[in-house]
Parts: C-alpha cells; structure tokens; sequence
C-alpha cells in the first residue's frame, strides 16, 4: 500500500475519527471532475451556506488565474464534468470564459444557481446563456413550501426561484433532454437535538415533482438531497445552540461504508478562488489543502507543472465527512446509495 500523505484528523471529543472506521485508506480515483468555486460574492445570504457567501463578500478569481483554469481544462481530456460554483458563479470573474471552455472541450457544465440571479440586474441574459451553451443547471431549492424556503434564504427567494424556474421550462429546461435542471434540497439546521437523517431521496423527488407540476407547472429532471456538514453557517448556528458534537455523533452513529465507494471526493477536485487545491468543496471552506505523496500542499500551477491531475493518493478527513457517509449519504450530485 502507498504510503500515506495524510495530515493528522483533528480529534473532536467524543467522536471516533473518521479515518479510524475505514477498512482502507480513502484514496483518489483517476480525477475526473474538477469544481471551480469563483469566489464568495453572491445576492443572498442563506441561513445554511457553507460558503458564508453575501453581497458583502468581494472574494473573486483573479483573470490571471481563470486563464490558469481554462488552461487545466484544455491540458487534461480526462476531465468529463467542469462544475462551477460560488458564492453565485454568474456573478463572479470568470464565469462565462471557463463555462464556455468546458462546452468547447466536449465536458458538461454544470452551474450552481440561486435561480434568484436571473433577476438581478445585468445577469438576465444568464437562462439564455446557458441554455445555448447546454450548461446543466443544479439549483438549490432547499424545500416545496414557501415558508421554509424563505425562512432560510431570504423573502421572496421562493417565488422568484418558481419564477425562475418557469423561465428555464420555457427555454426546454426540464424537457430537452439536452437542458438539464435539478434541484438541491437541504434539511433545516437542527435547532434540537431530534436529529434526523435527510429524507429518502426518491420519494421526496416524486413529492417534489408532484406538487410544483399542480401549484406552477414546473417540471425538473432530478432531486438531490444533501445533509447539511457543520461548516460555515451551519456550524456557527450549530455551535449557537451547542448542538455541533451531538449532531456529529448522530452522524457517526448512521455511518454506513456502503457509501464510500461513491464519495464525491474519490474523483474530484475542488479549486478555490486563490487557485489552492483541495479534495473537496467541504474540506475547501474548512481550508483543509490537498496534499501530493510528498505532502506538498497542491496549487493549479503545481497540477499544471506536473502535467498531471493524479498527483493526491490519500484523501484528506475530517469528522464532518460522517455528513457524507450517514444513511443514504450525501453529495453534490445528491444520495449515495
């Protein structure tokens, strides 16, 4: 077995480190996914973000670096998925440059939209945008009913998002197999110990679907559901409510090793506005590096040096990776298992 590269886990008091339950080391895939987060400016606020991401963050690619990443892109034909994420990446430096470097390259693009965006100013010509580039669209939808939407993104996040929404149905998104839009839903932030892991995947989808083809006639093409990690804001609300380690402990107590052979960050990597390198978008906003065999902490310009993507053999954990690997478990492309 190679050996290991791995910075050591911090230890969270009554939780078994997360690498110490795997029956092997969780090591990388052949990468081929590489998420772009462009910055941390963005026209909401959302209870929940992991990002920490508002209209009062000016964190954004450099143009010297977004020409780094178009270069990746075009260096490396294994990459199949470039997945564009911020902060709200229409917003940010870059944003249209990468997005049409993937399309150019044969890759799927695929943007993480607020859907809220297409009402600001400047930015209405995005649906468009995308639906001429063929840019797959996930967008967080965090629940069917207006209340909770907007209790945790804000008032009016709901109706503009149903808004928009209709807008992408109307361009063939939802119906053109070519114009794909999918939906995120995240759970409340506990507020209580009576944890629960997040609905089942599929049922919710049918609940979804059911309900926005009734009240709006919406379709979308999938529903992914994702468990809230204690990071960003929802590890501050968490902390708040002295609610962190128990809810780390609910997550520990439904690991499931079923879940690790799909984990996101086994093909992935995630870049973040600065150009550093990390295994994943969590451990990117925990700030957590990647690191090569030699333990080297890896940059853009160093997998460009090297002209390799493959140059991380161990993944780097931390206990908020029980997130991941709870029940169904959880990803940026939804459940598991």
């Amino acid at each position: 077995m190679s050996q290991s590269s791995a910075a050591p886990e911090l230890v969270t008091s009554g939780i078994t480190p997360f690498g110490e339950r795997l029956e092997s080391l969780l090591l990388k895939q052949p990468i081929t996914t590489l998420q772009v987060n462009l910055g941390k400016r963005c026209n909401l606020a959302c209870t929940h973000c992991h990002v920490d991401a508002s209209p009062d963050r000016t964190e954004e690619m450099s143009s010297d670096l977004v020409d780094r990443v178009i270069a990746l892109i075009h260096t490396f034909p294994q990459l199949k998925t470039i997945d564009l994420t911020g902060g709200a990446p229409e917003l940010l430096n870059g944003f249209k440059p990468i997005l049409e470097s993937a399309v150019a390259t044969g890759k799927q693009a695929i943007v993480r939209s607020n859907l809220t965006i297409y009402f600001v100013p400047g930015y209405e010509d995005i649906p468009l945008y995308c639906a001429q580039n063929q840019a797959r669209i996930v967008a967080s939808l965090p629940c069917y009913l207006a209340d909770n939407v907007d209790k945790m993104r804000g008032k009016g996040v709901f109706d503009a998002s149903i808004r928009a929404l209709q807008w992408l149905n109307r361009l063939g998104y939802g119906r053109d197999p070519n114009l794909q839009i999918d939906l995120v839903y995240n759970p409340p932030i506990p507020t209580s110990p009576n944890f629960r892991l997040t609905p089942d995947q599929i049922s919710l989808e049918r609940d979804y679907k059911a309900f926005f083809k009734e009240h709006f006639d919406v379709c979308f093409n999938n529903l992914f559901t994702i468990t809230n990690l204690p990071i960003g804001r929802t590890k501050f609300q968490l902390d708040y409510r002295q609610l962190t380690q128990p809810y780390l402990q609910f997550l520990e107590s439904h690991y499931n090793p079923n879940t690790i052979a799909g984990l996101m960050c086994r093909d992935q990597l995630s870049i973040d506005y600065l150009g550093n390198v990390y295994d994943c978008d969590f451990n990117q906003m925990a700030n957590i590096p990647a690191l090569a065999r030699s333990g080297e902490v890896l940059t853009v310009d160093k997998l460009l040096a090297a002209g390799s993507l493959e140059l991380v053999n161990e993944i780097q954990t931390e206990s908020y990776c029980y997130g991941c690997t709870a029940g169904c478990g959880s990803s940026c492309g939804g459940a598991l298992v």
